[in-house]
């Protein structure tokens, strides 16, 4: 890669998921002398302890290079009665569903990441006089060459858009995980878990082994208050394999990572509570109104009863 590869005057984005990859795409960009205008990193809310830990240690690197970054959310628009969300965990339990992923689709990344990106960009002056001028902004995404990337790839390879150039540095280098772990050692920085929400369908057996108590009760409630309306997957892994159940509270429960007596009363008592919270909310103006992380955060005030 040469500078010269990306047109004078194009504002170019990099999207960082605060994983391996996309960190070592941004390292090995910047190294190379390619331009780059802003990093944006977009946050659910349910990404694992470590990610969060490593989120300041990238945003110092970046700072010292004077490298704009931003972090960007998904923003509710409308609560109608219920009371106001802003991550994924709370938009599950304020509708009694799972993330689309365990369903088979992929539209919480779009609302969750994707769109808040997007939304950034759109308000973005050198985005908008880039536009204004018949151009395109250069999105760098962190695909690296490996099988399970290559698939995703195949995904979005074609896809066009009338604002957005896409740019795939590491595809484009060959590299794999293996070597972009070893670029950011390289750089002397510490590398990075996988990028992931705690409670997602693609968490493997021993990813949810290593989760803290806090999370492993959150995502017994998250099943418990979407159960009654699931009809076609057994919970947040879907479907049962040889390795596992298709619910990760069957799982937690059988591999007693926390007490079943402890999940049985997770199940039965926090979604009729959680509702009636919901239900007074529905009294309260808008402005008023508790926020559901109030009510997770009273949930999780329970971890300290159950172990004293």
């Amino acid at each position: 890669m040469s500078p010269a590869q990306v047109s004078h005057g194009v504002p170019v984005v990099a999207a960082w998921g605060m994983g391996i990859d996309s960190t070592a795409m941004i390292i090995e960009w910047v190294a190379s002398g390619m331009p780059l205008s802003v990093v944006l990193t977009a946050d659910t809310g349910t990404e694992r302890e470590e990610t969060y830990a490593f989120l300041p240690l990238f945003q110092q690197w970046m700072d010292e290079r004077g490298i704009e970054h931003h972090v960007v959310r998904y923003t509710p628009r409308r609560f109608k009665h219920w009371p106001p969300y802003f991550t994924l965990l709370e938009n599950c339990l304020t509708n009694a569903t799972l993330p689309s992923i365990s369903f088979g689709r992929h539209s919480c990344s779009q609302k969750w990441k994707i769109q808040p990106q997007d939304r950034w960009v759109s308000d973005w002056k050198p985005a908008q006089d880039c536009w204004r001028r018949g151009r395109k902004v250069v999105k760098l995404i962190g695909y690296d060459a490996s099988p399970a990337d290559s698939r995703r790839y195949a995904h979005r390879e074609g896809h066009i858009s009338e604002r957005f150039d896409y740019r795939y540095p590491l595809r484009e280098l060959g590299w794999d995980r293996a070597r972009c772990a070893s670029r950011i050692r390289e750089e002397g920085l510490p590398v990075p878990i996988k990028s992931a929400c705690w409670l997602c369908a693609a968490q493997k057996v021993d990813e949810l082994r290593s989760l803290p108590r806090w999370c492993l009760r959150l995502i017994v409630l998250v099943e418990a208050r979407a159960g009654p309306r699931l009809r076609s997957v057994e919970g947040l892994w879907r479907s049962s394999t040889a390795a596992r159940p298709g619910s990760m509270t069957a799982y937690i429960r059988d591999q007693r990572l926390l007490d079943p007596d402890e999940v049985d009363q997770i199940i039965a008592g926090a979604p009729v509570d959680l509702v009636e919270f919901q239900k007074a909310a529905a009294t309260v103006p808008l402005e008023d109104r508790q926020l559901m992380r109030d009510w997770i955060e009273r949930f999780n005030a329970g971890i300290a009863h159950v172990q004293a």
